[in-house]
């Protein structure tokens, strides 16, 4: 380990500016992730990430430790690598919200070990040096699902937010790409469902199947193509799959949907994508300490958004929910 003591000339320098000084590190990027990585030490302790600005004083003590043993793990580099797929839409002490992008889990699948990054783990390393935080999920979206995942701060949060969801009280609201022309334009879907857990499925129950449940949830038209409608679907349930495969019921299996399809068959020409086109857009709930009513949003991805461009070269009505995501508070 490589350690220097500060003197009077080298003091009152910020700390990633003294570190990208030093030819061991080189740049202030080079500085800021081995702090991340917990490799920079201050006076012999870690130096966490809020610390990266602090002004250094003559005597300070400050270590650069590059072989620090669990710092260079494949799964850490990994983590590093994909930290820019994190984009956080609102956070406080005890929430935070992040925009989920397309092929990432949110958490590693039940009974499987976690040898993908996955968007918990990109949360975790986010708050990695906040005393006494871990993410804590309140509910998950599919790997190709893109869109708001919400994560509790606290346990006592968690409980609060996911007894929320047990109730049916948060709004979730998806922007979908179904094949066809729906009709009536708008309304509900009502199913029993049942999870195989050996196929890792969703399918249609018998309404006096032990398994059964009930799923529900309401939708609207938003814009109607020749052979495509842009649709809001508002889960009330959520369980898994849910929304594709009530649409796959329905003979409007969602594009670019590869399971859940029911035998319909795309004709030349149909809008594909390398996903099923699904989006958590629009989340909003009661935050767990104030009451008061959040309202987040998030925009369509790109894929969807260069589909959806293209369709509208047709003529059709705008959408309604901008071009960005934002967070409302209302009591």
């Amino acid at each position: 380990m490589k350690e220097w003591t500060l003197d009077e000339a080298g003091s009152d320098a910020r700390l990633d500016t003294f570190l990208a000084r030093r030819p061991e590190i080189g740049s202030r990027s080079r500085a800021r992730s081995a702090i991340e990585r917990g490799k920079v030490l201050l006076n012999g302790k870690t130096v966490a990430f809020p610390d990266l600005g602090r002004r250094l004083k003559p005597g300070d003590r400050v270590g650069y430790w590059e072989d620090r043993p669990g710092t260079a793990t494949r799964r850490a580099r990994e983590i590093v690598a994909a930290r820019e797929a994190l984009s956080v839409v609102f956070e406080d002490d005890a929430v935070l919200v992040a925009d989920k992008p397309v092929g990432m889990l949110v958490e590693p699948l039940p009974g499987e070990p976690g040898t993908e990054v996955t968007l918990a783990d990109l949360v975790a390393d986010h708050l990695r040096f906040r005393r006494r935080t871990q993410p804590r999920v309140v509910h998950r979206i599919d790997r190709d699902t893109s869109g708001l995942v919400l994560f509790a701060k606290t346990p006592a949060a968690q409980s609060a937010l996911k007894a929320q969801f047990e109730r049916q009280t948060p709004a979730r609201v998806y922007l979908a790409l179904l094949r066809g022309r729906l009709q009536p334009v708008s309304g509900s879907w009502r199913d029993k469902l049942a999870w195989d857990r050996e196929r890792l499925i969703q399918k249609r129950a018998h309404v006096h199947e032990a398994a059964a449940k009930e799923a529900i949830a309401h939708y609207r038209v938003l814009e109607q193509y020749a052979d495509t409608a842009l649709v809001e679907v508002r889960l009330v349930t959520g369980k898994r799959n849910q929304i594709r495969i009530q649409a796959g019921f329905r003979g409007h299996p969602l594009v670019g949907e590869r399971l859940y399809t029911f035998g319909a068959v795309a004709e030349k020409g149909t809008p594909t994508l390398a996903r099923q086109a699904l989006h958590a857009a629009r989340l909003s709930f009661r935050h767990p300490t104030t009451g008061g009513r959040m309202e987040v949003t998030a925009p369509l991805p790109e894929d969807m958004q260069t589909l959806l461009e293209r369709l509208r070269q047709t003529g059709a009505g705008g959408l309604g929910l901008g071009a960005g995501g934002r967070t409302r508070r209302r009591r």
